[in-house]
Order: C-alpha cells, then structure tokens, then sequence
C-alpha cells in the first residue's frame, strides 16, 4: 500500500522503496505502526493517544517452534569471490536441528536475505563456504574483506564477539541484530542494534516485514557512509584500522 501510494504521487521509481523503509522504521519509532488483529497497523495519532490512556493486561503466549526455513543451501568459494558483492552473516550456527541453527536458519532466510536483495548483496554464512582448507582462515577472510558484515548477538555466543571484534577493527560497515530478551554486553551496546522478538510466531509475523525495513534501512546507511564508521575501536583509537590484502 505504501509502495503504490508513493508510486502515485510521481516519485523516482529508485527511491520508493528506500523512502517506504525509512516511512516504516519512522512509524515504529513514533509508536504508529502497531500489531492489531494480527497484523502490523498504521494508526492515527488519536488512536494512538486512546491506546496509550488504557491499561490493557496483555496475557503470555506460549512459545511456539517455527518451522526450518526451506531454501536451498547457498555455497560460496572463496578463492574466486568478489567480496564487493558480498554481506557475510556472523551468527551462531550450530549442530543441525539445534536450537541455534534453527534460529540462525530463520533470521537468515526471512529478515537478512530478502532485506539485502534491493541492496545487490549475496548473504554468505560460514557453513555456507565451499573452498577447501581450515574454516577459520576463510571465516576471517570473509570478516576482513566483505563489503557488508550482519553480526547476530542472540545466545552471548563467543565466537561471534570474536568474529564482530575482528570486523571493527576493519572499521568496515556492519549492522549489529539481535533478539529481544538477550542482553548486549556494554562494549557493543554503544553502536545501534535491532531488536527483533521472536518470542513466538504471534510476535514474530506480524512485523517482519518491519524488521526487514529496519535492517535494510541501517544497512543503507551503513553503506552510504562506509568511512563513518560507530564501534568501540574507531571511538577510542580513531586513527587505527586494519587493512587485509
């Protein structure tokens, strides 16, 4: 509805779907852009104000498993990739059928991918490289030299703070998510992070499509400033940045 009301009103068929990503994050951030009956609403300011003057008990839902996504894997080699091309996903991946790759299956094939498709980036994740050798020196290269890192800090999982620290140091674009409920540590709290809550499917549904906005929306700027870069290191050491041929 956005999208047509925007082509409607004669603008450049290149900025309707940025200016619609920055309409919604705008809409969630003022409080107009709320989950009614099921689905993500635009509300009036009147209705707004009508919400906020009730007190309304909202009672828990149970958790619900949400079914593997069920795209087909995407491998890439290393040797011959063109990292300008590429967003690389650090998240935590574990065992198949854990809870980990589950999630991280979810976040990738639903938020990150189709949230990247408009920006021309192929999203690869670790398991996702085919080239042969040691995993870790092709994780680090991809950390090092991709155009675009999307860190996931659900689950305090190490080895993606260790990852992360590897790409600040790069002062490299990355856009940190996580999912409501899990702590960031402080460290990286200074740099902007999504939340998305995937307490359940009732939670989760309804505001993908604004979860995706929010994601593409900070990858954009992340990419249109790649030099003004937010992270503990370009803060404190400003000069220091780690450059990898």
């Amino acid at each position: 509805m956005i999208l047509d009301t925007l082509a409607e009103q004669g603008i450049d068929e290149k900025l309707i779907e940025e200016l619609a990503d920055i309409f919604l994050v705008n809409l969630k951030f003022v409080g107009l852009l709320q989950v009614k009956a099921g689905a993500e609403r635009i509300l009036t300011v009147e209705h707004l104000l009508e919400d906020l003057s009730q007190s309304i008990e909202e009672t828990a839902t149970p958790p619900i498993t949400i079914p593997d996504a069920q795209a087909l894997p995407i491998t890439a080699t290393s040797a011959s990739q063109d990292f300008d091309a590429v967003c690389f996903y650090i998240t935590p991946i574990g065992d198949p059928d854990s809870e980990f790759r589950k999630h991280s299956d979810l976040f990738l094939e639903h938020l990150v991918r189709p949230a990247l498709e408009k920006h021309g980036l192929k999203v690869i994740r670790a398991d996702q490289i085919d080239k042969p050798g040691m995993i870790t020196r092709q994780v680090i290269e991809y950390i090092l030299k991709a155009k675009l890192v999307i860190a996931d800090l659900s689950f305090s999982n190490p080895n993606v703070f260790y990852e992360l620290a590897l790409r600040h140091a790069t002062r490299l674009p990355t856009v940190q998510i996580i999912r409501t409920g899990d702590k960031i540590p402080f460290d990286v709290g200074q740099s902007r992070t999504i939340q998305i809550d995937c307490t359940n499917i009732y939670t989760l549904v309804p505001k993908i499509e604004t979860h995706r906005a929010e994601i593409g929306n900070q990858v954009r700027r992340a990419l249109e400033s790649p030099d003004v870069v937010d992270n503990p290191i370009s803060t404190f050491h400003p000069n220091f940045r780690v450059v990898f041929d």
